[in-house]
């Protein structure tokens, strides 16, 4: 019983404090304004968090962690885009539940919302998604057996995914949809281009594929034009 009523004292304090963040900004709301609408003393606040930087982002690491429980469940038979893809997917189909756990799904997005324009926060996000890009491309390293510190792939790979999230992310915030079925389509659709982008070219013109030109003969040869 003793456990459960921290629990809910910390959510209550979590719940009140995002809604204030949301509602008036994170810069403007005070420790003392938190406390209050919990009915609660400062005290008790600092027992439960060290600072409103961190109960900006304690929802935001329940969701980290169930994303990299999911990518350690993948199956080892998978690329590492497929392990990263599915482990998002799959995430997403239950941290809704996690997220209610603690606050509603709604508040959870109207936060991240608030991050993406707070210039403060997104400093602090920045750097915790770069934290945890290290810990995913460790992950894919031990995968594909591979030496983290001497193979480049794991956080290559891992970068050119995560950036596509932070893009998405930062599309979805600027958005007025802040449902998480918006969230999810505009990475979906987002993630289907990573791989075309990396590995054809882009430019096209009339008559033109794949850089010949339209009158079907082979491209001139000119200073740093190697093709065969």
């Amino acid at each position: 019983m003793r456990e459960l009523k921290k629990q809910r004292t910390r959510n209550a304090l979590l719940r009140a404090a995002l809604e204030l963040f949301a509602t008036q900004g994170y810069e403007q709301t005070t420790v003392d304004e938190i406390t209050d609408s919990v009915e609660v003393s400062q005290r008790t606040f600092f027992r439960y968090f060290a600072n409103k930087e961190e109960v900006a982002f304690a929802v935001q690491d329940v969701v980290e962690s169930h994303f990299l429980q999911a990518l350690r469940e993948r199956p080892p038979g998978e690329s590492p885009f497929e392990a990263m893809r599915a482990a998002v997917r799959s995430a997403w189909d239950t941290v809704d539940e996690a997220i209610e756990e603690v606050v509603p799904v709604e508040l959870h997005m109207r936060t991240y919302q608030m991050i993406e324009s707070t210039a403060s926060l997104l400093a602090v996000h920045l750097r915790r998604s770069a934290e945890l890009d290290e810990q995913v491309a460790r992950l894919i390293a031990d995968r594909e057996g591979l030496d983290f510190e001497t193979d480049p792939r794991p956080r290559v790979a891992v970068a050119a995914f995560t950036g596509v999230m932070r893009v998405t992310g930062r599309l979805w915030g600027q958005g007025e949809d802040a449902s998480m079925d918006a969230i999810r389509d505009l990475t979906e659709s987002y993630l289907d281009h990573l791989v075309p982008a990396l590995a054809t070219q882009w430019r096209t013109e009339a008559g033109t594929e794949r850089g010949t030109p339209s009158t079907g003969h082979a491209p001139e040869r000119t200073p740093g034009n190697h093709a065969p």
